[in-house]
């Protein structure tokens, strides 16, 4: 069976604390980051990236979708969740 990550946009929101899910030190955080921007930083890191927009966090109410990281078999959550952070930040200075 192929491995899956599941990535939230909470994982690297800054208007999330740590005990709410965000996983990135607070300078690494986006504000309000999108589906489509994660599945593209996922791409550009050379994963498989499917959005599923109709999903919402446990801890959420309002459904802001989330993305399958697909293959990422030879890489940590945490390491896949840094690697993301980094390439939205260069995507949204250029």
């Amino acid at each position: 069976m192929a491995v899956e990550n599941v990535i939230w946009p909470r994982y690297v929101d800054a208007a999330v604390t740590r005990s709410e899910g965000r996983r990135v030190a607070k300078s690494e955080a986006l504000e309000e980051p999108s589906v489509d921007e994660i599945a593209e930083a996922v791409q550009q890191i050379g994963y498989d990236a499917v959005i599923e927009r109709d999903k919402a966090h446990p801890r959420e109410w309002e459904p802001r979708g989330r993305v399958l990281v697909k293959g990422a078999s030879d890489s940590t959550k945490n390491d896949l969740v840094q690697a993301i952070v980094a390439y939205m930040s260069i995507l949204r200075d250029t």
